[in-house]
């Protein structure tokens, strides 16, 4: 069976994507999606994409369209990614706070959780005599299972200082050799949320001190992110931040947030 793809079947996908999830699957990606569906057209023994897209449409298959959804948006991520963002809200942010109940983290396209045990250990450090809580959300439900596990190769631990992987990652042992594991009191600091950015935020989500958004701007249009930061700034609390990917900007829907300095917004 072969599994290339037609332009019309690619231009299905797109659009399915696009309701989903709000993403903009660019031409490009034709090879990255024929890549990741391929497995699931062979799973069904369809011979092209336009079948696979039929059972999708069909209403019928909730669980194959989170699938879906889930091999189309898994994004690469690492432990202290873009490092400057951690500095500035350990020296400026924590700093500068004043005391006022639990110190709220929201790393909102959370992928495998790298970004939010980052967070923990930074808070941790930060603020040993101070409640903190990091909530990491993604719309991939295949991720959020990941994230919970903090169960990661040994490999990915570059870039966590090592006073913070002797603190607070455990080496696997035995069966888990190769591995490294996220510490229970760590864990027990964090929860996951699945969350489509592109719909309003639940009210019993909270309000956060500091929402983590990055790199997941890059896979919108210009009208999805709009929608995406209207649904966040509800969540955010007055005078607290909010951090975009290095290769992104609020450029024309800043909507009242304040500009500190590149990828980092405060709310008045």
């Amino acid at each position: 069976m072969g599994s290339a793809i037609t332009n019309e079947e690619f231009a299905l996908f797109q659009r399915l994507i696009y309701k989903i999830a709000g993403i903009s699957l660019s031409d490009a990606k034709k090879v990255l999606l024929v890549g990741r569906l391929s497995k699931r057209l062979k799973h069904y023994d369809f011979d092209t994409f336009s079948q696979y897209y039929r059972l999708l449409s069909s209403g019928q298959h909730a669980e194959e369209l989170q699938l879906m959804v889930d091999l189309l948006t898994t994004n690469e991520t690492y432990f202290f990614r873009e490092p400057g963002h951690f500095t500035f809200l350990k020296n400026e942010v924590i700093r500068a706070r004043r005391p006022a109940g639990a110190f709220r983290v929201w790393s909102a396209a959370c992928s495998t959780g790298e970004e939010v045990y980052t967070l923990a250990m930074l808070l941790a450090d930060s603020l040993p005599q101070t409640p903190w809580e990091v909530v990491g959300s993604d719309i991939s439900t295949q991720v959020l299972a990941k994230a919970a596990a903090a169960h990661y190769p040994l490999d990915r631990n570059e870039g966590i200082p090592p006073e913070f992987l002797t603190k607070y990652c455990l080496k696997g042992v035995r069966s888990q050799s190769g591995t490294f594991l996220i510490t229970p009191e760590l864990k027990r600091r964090t929860r996951f949320l699945q969350v489509n950015l592109t719909l309003p935020v639940p009210a019993e989500v909270g309000e956060f001190d500091v929402i983590f958004l990055r790199n997941v701007m890059i896979y919108f249009d210009m009208d999805t992110k709009r929608k995406v930061v209207a649904n966040l700034l509800p969540r955010l609390k007055s005078g607290g931040y909010l951090f975009i990917g290095h290769s992104e900007t609020l450029n024309g829907i800043q909507q009242g947030l304040e500009l500190v300095k590149a990828t980092i917004y405060r709310k008045p």
